[in-house]
């Protein structure tokens, strides 16, 4: 069996990183002759992970103005209303890349989040068209995400694994039957082992993860995040570690962080990790610590598989339905609309503290059953081809 992701935007962001990783490791250690190759906007990022056979440019060509492509994309628009052509051209090397494989993934679970991917669209056409299987792989979408146009791509896959209910639920209640419920892969990951930083606290250390994308859409979340920390170090003994996740240009956490890091460094319990880490890494650090809060998705799947009770602070589906799928209920994600309730904030944290025993076993009982799911998504991708 061949597999090719694409639709991946490189490990800069260390969820994406995650998402391959974990899917290259359980292909690996289930379908035995396996080969996966990595379609990637973003190749030079994506060098450090071994599971994978091999990496492609799977970045946009831009179509030169006044060249032969750019007049027969203008002709077709202009004449019928037509981009495909446009699209194709500037997803040309994804699709070159086709021929490799026997099923194609589309790893970017959250894509069609974010409006109409038409790019994506021709794509998947050239996929079906040279007779391949295509898999819609760990998606989320929100009802308020669909359109005609993206109903008729998704029915299109030959499977889709829904990592949450609320968008298999909302699938299937959208007339798609060939959708599944999975885990994320990314609750199957490793971590590795680090060396604590100077003035981390053995079991009293909170992790604390914000977004530029987060701030973006509530403007007032950085104040009451900054109030939730005046909290912590008011009310408790713990030392915060401030935890980048994505670390891409104009959309770096990182850069948001060492503001905080800055404001807070001559309290002596506020730690910043470093940006050049790894998915591996980081869930290195977030398994050690006692609490985590955090907007970047899969910086809390780090910590809910390692055990370690988590606010989410959520901006999207994805967050609801998989702490709904842990909790059978939306349990400490605060929404976009609470995220700027410092006293929302703060009462949500108490909360946790008051509950850090039955989240933790709550977690040791349905994580298994999650990564199980997981699984169970590489079993489906062996069984499309039989």
């Amino acid at each position: 069996m061949k597999i090719l992701m694409f639709a991946h935007g490189g490990s800069e962001n260390r969820g994406c990183e995650a998402i391959v990783r974990s899917t290259s490791t359980m292909l690996k250690e289930n379908v035995e002759g396996v080969t996966v190759f990595l379609s990637s906007y973003h190749p030079e990022t994506d060098q450090q992970i071994q599971e994978l056979d091999g990496i492609f440019d799977g970045s946009e060509t831009v179509i030169r103005k006044y060249s032969t492509d750019w007049w027969k994309s203008a002709i077709r628009n202009k004449l019928f209303q037509d981009e495909t052509y446009a699209w194709q051209k500037t997803q040309q090397k994804t699709i070159a890349q086709i021929d490799v494989a026997d099923i194609c993934l589309s790893i970017g679970g959250d894509n069609y989040c974010y409006g109409e991917q038409p790019g994506w669209y021709e794509v998947n056409k050239m996929v079906k068209k040279k007779g391949k299987k295509l898999v819609l792989w760990g998606c989320s979408i929100g009802e308020e995400d669909m359109s005609a146009r993206k109903l008729a791509d998704l029915n299109t896959f030959d499977l889709i694994l829904a990592r949450e209910t609320y968008t298999y639920q909302m699938l299937k209640k959208k007339g798609i039957k060939q959708v599944a419920l999975c885990g994320d892969p990314a609750f199957t990951l490793e971590k590795e082992e680090v060396s604590l930083p100077l003035g981390w606290k053995d079991d009293d250390t909170i992790g604390l993860n914000i977004s530029p994308l987060l701030v973006g859409k509530n403007q007032g979340s950085k104040q009451a995040v900054s109030d939730l920390i005046d909290y912590i170090l008011a009310n408790t003994e713990s030392v915060i570690a401030l935890t980048p996740h994505v670390i891409q240009k104009g959309n770096n956490d990182y850069d948001l962080l060492q503001e905080y890091d800055q404001k807070y460094k001559s309290s002596g319990r506020v730690i910043l990790l470093p940006p050049h880490l790894n998915a591996l890494q980081y869930k290195g650090y977030i398994a050690k610590m006692r609490f985590f809060i955090g907007a970047r998705t899969h910086a809390t799947i780090a910590a809910y598989s390692s055990f370690v009770p988590t606010i989410v602070l959520g901006y999207s589906v994805k967050s609801k339905g998989i702490a709904y799928d842990l909790f059978n209920s939306e349990k400490f994600v605060v929404s976009i609309e609470e995220v700027s309730n410092s006293s929302k904030l703060i009462q949500t944290f108490v909360e946790m503290v008051d509950q850090e025993a039955q989240l933790k076993e709550q977690l040791q009982k349905v994580i298994p059953i999650v990564q199980k799911r997981s699984y169970e998504a590489v079993h489906s991708l062996k069984e499309l081809l039989i």
